[in-house]
């Protein structure tokens, strides 16, 4: 190996090696099954068999338009994470394009915000399982389940990105297998006006509902459909997750685009066709926040044993949430590691491509969350909805990088994705004023929420939330900005201006690589001398030292050309 064909492994000579360094190690293992079930299952949790009870009891049969339209904003979403990922797939997902398009600092805003959308997600998620199992086993402890619902999750993204995908099939199997039991039940009950708890199914129902179709009084405000789109939004939240298992797709530009344009269709069944049939079943006063309104209506039907695979759907939901959240902060933190943003034990992977360090790290996070919901429920509250925020700027940061690769695309500064989304910019830039409405809608929420100034959840979370975010960011960035800024010799900013390359590619040379040390080759590199033709005297040659590089699954990497050209493949001795 020569001083001109060593390979640096984070900037490289193209300026873009960086970006392959961070999938160096991950195991393409996610097959066509999961991948589709993934996308299928990340559009169904909690949020539609649960969440959705407490939204129709308050705005009606109108709440299915809600649903549409923020399913419509989720499709858009989705097309601009296709352009992106078929431009560029890693598992470094969103934290990896806005380093690219938008500088360091906007990636580690991204990492960690995303980070702490799951993490307090998780947590909320791990408590929430502990409740629905005392709906069997009253005496329980809330602790034991916690710590047997997270052993379970954590063991399965221990062992490899396949059984991830696996665990993630057969939950959305039994996610979908119910809603679709519900609809064929649901539309024969419908066709056939059959009597529900003295209420006549039927379509009559979407306007003789106690209000109408859209209540304007009797205690609702005619503007609720529009402001629960706030709260809606967060139904469809992990979606964006194919985006980072792309990075362990067997085929991602077969299996992306087909998951992306089955979303529309999905939230159209899944979501907007189940909550129709629920409003044409029963007057949305029936259902009860707290209760799922599928155990509502089959609990009228005379089928009150419904009520118990409804709550064990609502802990597969749980756990897959959880299974989810696990996966992608492992990661997202590699991603932010690699860029010495994050601790670098987060850098540290399996033989089997999981990034077991940053998995743990997160783990650790839901224990002390759980215990912090458990000891002070209304401070965990106001964190929970913090989450809120983060899903929200994650989304953002979707809609900006596809906005700037469309843009250095027609300039011809990049080639153009194979899977571009249609109505650009237009379509991202409804979804961008449609999250800014999202927080505007979460502060007007949460002010009428309680006369009590630290119980308006929502505008405490926009207030003085967001505010206090920006701070502990900000302050992190400080620590870390020296590490970056030394790691990437002062190159802070995007990689592209709308003309090209910001920074002349970088000279190969040797170094020393980190790239997520379990284990050290070192070697000496001799450069020929090439006036010197005889192969017996190796003193002549220049040396230049050992080489070390520190290095993680050497064997996933591409094997470089053995024989570059002007070498014979022989050292300088013959061999």
């Amino acid at each position: 190996m020569s001083q001109t064909e060593t390979t640096d492994l984070t900037r490289g000579p193209d300026h873009g090696a960086e970006h392959d360094a961070e999938q160096a190690g991950y195991k393409k293992s996610l097959n066509r099954r999961q991948v589709q079930m993934i996308a299928i299952g990340g559009a169904i949790g909690t949020g539609l068999f649960l969440g959705s009870a407490s939204r129709l009891h308050s705005n009606g049969p109108a709440l299915v338009l809600s649903y549409a339209f923020v399913g419509v904003i989720a499709y858009f979403l989705m097309r601009a994470l296709g352009e992106l990922v078929l431009y560029r797939t890693t598992s470094g997902a969103f934290v990896s394009w806005m380093r690219e398009f938008f500088g360091e600092k906007a990636a580690y805003y991204t990492g960690w915000m995303y980070w702490t959308n799951w993490a307090l997600t998780g947590i909320a998620e791990l408590s929430a399982v502990g409740l629905y199992i005392q709906y069997w086993w009253p005496q329980m402890p809330t602790w034991a389940t916690v710590l047997i619902a997270l052993a379970v999750v954590l063991v399965v993204n221990l062992l490899s990105a396949k059984a991830f995908g696996e665990f993630e099939f057969w939950a959305s199997v039994l996610k979908v297998a119910a809603i679709i039991v519900f609809l064929v039940v649901g539309v024969i009950v419908v066709a056939f006006s059959f009597d529900v708890g003295g209420h006549r199914a039927g379509v009559q129902n979407l306007w003789s509902n106690p209000g109408g179709f859209w209540p304007t009084g009797g205690g609702f405000a005619w503007y609720g459909p529009i402001i629960v789109m706030s709260g809606v939004v967060f139904a469809y939240a992990a979606i964006e997750m194919v985006g980072i298992a792309a990075g362990e797709m067997e085929d991602p530009k077969r299996e992306v685009p087909k998951a992306v344009n089955a979303v529309i269709v999905r939230i159209a069944v899944f979501y907007c066709g189940a909550l129709l049939l629920l409003v044409c079943i029963l007057p949305t006063s029936e259902f009860t926040p707290g209760i799922s309104p599928f155990v509502t209506v089959f609990g009228r039907m005379g089928m009150p044993w419904m009520a118990n695979v409804i709550q064990a759907i609502l802990i597969v939901a749980a756990m897959s949430s959880l299974n989810s959240g696990l996966y992608t902060t492992g990661r997202v933190l590699r991603s932010l590691g690699m860029a010495k943003q994050a601790p670098g034990f987060t850098l540290k992977m399996s033989r089997s491509g999981v990034p077991w360090a940053g998995i743990v790290m997160t783990a650790v996070v839901y224990v002390f969350g759980s215990i912090l919901n458990a000891v002070s429920p209304d401070a965990f509250e106001i964190a929970l909805e913090a989450a809120s925020i983060a899903v929200v700027f994650t989304w953002g940061t979707i809609f900006v990088c596809q906005l700037r690769l469309r843009r250095l695309s027609d300039r011809g500064v990049l080639p153009a994705s194979t899977f571009r989304a249609p109505g650009t910019p237009w379509t991202s830039y409804l979804g961008l004023a449609f999250l800014v409405f999202v927080i505007v809608g979460m502060a007007i929420s949460g002010w009428q929420a309680s006369p009590y100034f630290w119980h308006k959840t929502g505008f405490v979370v926009v207030v003085v939330g967001i505010p206090v975010l920006l701070v502990i960011f900000e302050l992190g960035w400080l620590i870390v900005k020296g590490r970056v800024s030394a790691h990437t010799e002062g190159r802070m900013l995007s990689k592209w201006t709308d003309t090209g390359l910001r920074y002349p590619p970088q000279p190969a040379g040797p170094r020393t690589e980190s790239i997520a040390a379990i284990g050290t080759v070192q070697f000496d590199v001799h450069e020929r001398d090439e006036e010197h033709k005889d192969p017996h005297h190796r003193d002549e040659g220049i040396d230049l030292g050992p080489v070390e590089i520190e290095m993680h699954e050497w064997d996933n990497l591409e094997e470089p050309d053995k024989n570059p050209p002007g070498d014979t493949g022989k050292d300088e001795g013959g061999r």
